[in-house]
């Protein structure tokens, strides 16, 4: 057997999965679960995919975020990453499966178990330097020329979003923090943008008083059912799209909730914000937009795993 062979087999291993553009590579819990699976072939090489099946037959054993998290510190690596470890990936089992059988051909289990597990250690090195891509990805960039309205600033910042697939949490998090400049007295939530695919009993995006405000880039029919259960409670919903979704929205709203929907686009919403923070001045048009990006980057920051939702001040503003 040569001595690059497994790891060649790896590699393509590596290479054969699904990429998801958001990620810039392979789901998160694909390699979440990876790790735990070499881990536990490291105490027991059994390469049948059965024998390393949870209850259920759905999830990896052992598989979840510390277990993750206990791994990747020991290659050094303390941020966090994949807070359920794979074990609520749908697809993990399809993309796991073929690993085991990529191992089975390199016939590891014929080397003493010192130079089989050194083999395995440096396949999870592999998959810990992926984790690091990850987490070292371009944040995204603004763009700020002083003879563009505030308006048009803030809708090449969230058109660039989209074109990344980070559009919907780039818009939630830019609501949040130009709420919290606003209503600097009032907490403002801050939850991970993943929360909104779980179930949960939160109204909407965010609360203020009697006021549901919800984020959407792609507003379909759920959120005008979200949308009118609030109108159902008592509540008074407001709906935030990008300005290219604003007429259908507002549309919409009026045919399925009878324009008890407050409908506004998002750029909108925060570039008047970010006007009244500057008192309409020039002058201080600049800090208040360092305001609003430093203000997002702290709330992603402490919720997000993904830091490369951050956005990055050009050097016309970082002074």
């Amino acid at each position: 057997m040569q001595a690059n062979q497994p790891f060649t087999i790896f590699e393509n291993w590596y290479a054969s999965l699904k990429l998801v553009k958001a990620n810039g590579g392979p789901a998160i819990g694909t390699i979440a679960a990876s790790l735990v699976l070499l881990d536990r072939l490291k105490r027991s090489y059994d390469l049948e995919l059965r024998s390393h099946l949870a209850a259920g037959g759905a999830q990896i054993k052992g598989a979840g975020g510390n277990a993750v998290s206990a791994i990747l510190r020991s290659f050094n690596e303390n941020r966090p990453f994949a807070r359920e470890g794979g074990r609520t990936n749908r697809g993990v089992l399809a993309e796991v499966g073929p690993l085991l059988q990529a191992l089975t051909t390199m016939g590891l289990e014929n080397l003493p178990e010192t130079d089989r597990n050194e083999i395995l250690t440096s396949f999870q090195a592999y998959l810990v330097d992926r984790v690091r891509d990850y987490h070292n990805r371009q944040k995204l960039k603004l763009v700020f020329d002083a003879k563009h309205s505030t308006w048009q600033i803030i809708h090449q910042l969230i058109k660039a979003s989209q074109i990344e697939n980070k559009g919907g949490p780039v818009a939630q998090h830019l609501v949040g923090a130009k709420l919290q400049l606003r209503f600097p007295d009032i907490e403002i939530s801050n939850e991970p943008t993943s929360a909104a695919d779980a179930p949960t009993h939160r109204l909407g995006d965010f609360c203020i008083n009697n006021t549901v405000f919800h984020v959407t880039v792609a507003p379909m029919l759920a959120v005008f059912e979200k949308c009118q259960q609030n109108i159902n409670q008592g509540f008074k919903p407001f709906l935030l799209v990008p300005d290219s979704k604003l007429a259908a929205a507002r549309e919409l709203g009026e045919q399925l909730c009878e324009g008890q929907i407050a409908v506004e686009s998002l750029e909108s919403f925060i570039s008047q914000n970010i006007e009244e923070l500057s008192t309409f001045s020039s002058d201080q048009l600049k800090q208040s937009i360092v305001s609003l990006v430093k203000t997002y980057n702290n709330r992603v920051d402490k919720v997000e795993i993904d830091k490369s939702l951050m956005i990055e001040l050009p050097s016309n503003l970082n002074q």
